[in-house]
């Protein structure tokens, strides 16, 4: 074993071993302690996963048709395509797989809502679980899920009901689900229409839709309504709160709604009429009641908690039992708020919230693309952003960082030494040293002064301060100087 004096230059043989980098995994490391809690299990009586997704693969058989043969190559007579160009598709379709032109347009809108296409401007691609749909019964039950979180766009809703009124039955159905749940059988259509009703008015006073006056009318206005006072008040017309008497319709619409896509059964009956959850539903409502409970029941509270909170309080979490709180979280917002509350979060200073952040993104999945896409022109965001449109367009995530290039990739290794450097140990700082893709310790500080990350110096400081070897901290610590000095 030779020796080294201590003066000498660094060694051009001393090379890093060259990884693949990940980034995110690196980083999560950092702070990352293993809790182990059993797997909960699904209701007695559910069926295996494998019989489940059977199911799934039944309700979208027409769906996986159509997005198959629209995935086919035919040149410029391909179907990928929508706007005005999709009817002579359709119609094509129609002819080609022995179906209505009323089956092809919903079967063509489930294949969207499942994830079975994903559409880019005008242009519809197939998506990863269409390449995955007869191996992978966990892609069939995730697409099956997210068709049936969309269960309002499938079934038009009733001409002439005020879009209040549609939403709040849309934001009311969860109780109804819970119910049948809970029931394990056939639940009267008048108990659920009750509930619903009674779930309408909750959400109504939680608006406080009906404003008290805060003074006494004037005995000429002593019978005046007080929303119709207040928007005479206020110059404007009153606008009217949807009743209840639209009610029983609505319902018949989301029970038919959720039958469409396969989560329940209705039974006319000789009276009033039944609703029984498929086995299928059945195990999504439970799936879904299970993500709020685990999330509700955490150390920090995370589904009431802001977005930088909750992914501090996942930042522990192994990304299986994360990626169940990031759900549990979304589920309780909108997705164009939640989306812009955590891009917000990735524009601050913690890299590693920055990263879980672009994880929870992931979760999100389409509805997130347009936002994220706008961000690659932030060089901040710019590599997370394009890691995450690989993925999303189908690359391996062991394959998507070759969509970087050196400097993307140099960044994105400062971002994440600097996120081990705020959470970790300095010894998987040292470790981090071996993921750059520079092949020698000279070329990565060259390269690393080059791209100008904010946090350059206090990652050479840190990474000087914890690497063992005295030539290889010297050099560190010398171009940490020469970045703080502004030397070259």
């Amino acid at each position: 074993m030779t020796s080294r004096k201590p003066d000498e230059p660094l060694a051009r043989n001393s090379r890093l071993r060259l990884v693949r980098p990940r980034a995110l995994a690196t980083a999560r490391r950092a702070v990352t302690t293993r809790r182990t809690r059993p797997a909960p299990r699904p209701p007695e009586g559910t069926p295996p996963r494998a019989e489940l997704a059977r199911q799934a693969r039944h309700v979208l058989a027409d769906a996986v048709r159509i997005a198959r043969w629209a995935a086919a190559p035919r040149g410029p007579e391909s179907a990928l395509r929508t706007g005005p160009e999709a009817a002579p598709a359709q119609e094509r379709a129609a002819a080609a797989l022995d179906l209505t032109p009323g089956q092809i347009r919903a079967g063509w809108d489930r294949a969207r809502l499942a994830g079975l296409v994903e559409l880019h401007g005008d242009t519809a691609r197939p998506g990863w679980r269409l390449h995955a749909w007869d191996r992978d019964d966990s892609a069939v039950l995730r697409g099956w899920v997210a068709l049936f979180d969309a269960w309002s766009l499938v079934h038009p809703a009733p001409e002439g009901v005020a879009p209040s009124a549609v939403a709040e039955v849309v934001e009311a159905v969860p109780q109804v689900l819970s119910l049948l749940q809970l029931s394990q059988g056939p639940v009267l259509v008048p108990v659920l229409l009750d509930l619903l009703g009674q779930r309408v008015e909750e959400l109504r006073e939680e608006r406080c839709e009906v404003p008290v006056a805060e003074q006494g009318p004037d005995p000429a206005s002593a019978t005046t309504d007080p929303a119709s006072a207040t928007a005479d008040q206020a110059g404007t017309a009153p606008e009217a709160s949807p009743g209840t008497d639209g009610l029983p319709a609505l319902l018949d619409w989301a029970l038919e709604g959720l039958a469409a896509v396969g989560a329940l059964t209705l039974d006319p009956g000789a009276d009033a009429g039944h609703a029984t959850l498929t086995p299928l539903g059945n195990w999504a409502v439970w799936v879904k009641l299970e993500q709020i409970c685990v999330a509700a029941q955490s150390p920090a509270g995370n589904i009431e908690q802001s977005a930088e909170d909750m992914l501090r309080g996942c930042a522990r979490l192994t990304p299986g039992p994360a990626r169940a709180e990031y759900r549990a979280w979304l589920a309780a917002r909108t997705l164009s708020s939640a989306v812009t509350e955590l891009l917000a979060v990735a524009r601050g200073e913690d890299a590693l919230l920055r990263g879980l952040a672009f994880e929870a993104l992931r979760v999100v999945g389409a509805p997130a693309e347009a936002e994220v896409r706008a961000t690659v022109a932030e060089p901040s965001l710019r590599p997370y952003a394009l890691l995450w449109l690989a993925e999303y367009e189908g690359a391996d995530p062991d394959d998507a960082q070759e969509v970087l290039t050196r400097e993307e990739a140099t960044w994105l290794w400062v971002d994440t030494a600097a996120a081990v450097a705020d959470h970790g140990e300095s010894e998987l700082l040292v470790r981090h040293l071996e993921s750059a893709v520079q092949g020698t310790v000279p070329a990565l500080l060259d390269e690393v002064r080059a791209v100008g990350h904010p946090r350059t110096v206090q990652v050479l400081v840190a990474l000087a301060a914890a690497h063992p070897d005295p030539a290889l901290s010297k050099a560190v610590r010398r171009a940490a100087f020469q970045v703080h000095t502004g030397g070259a």
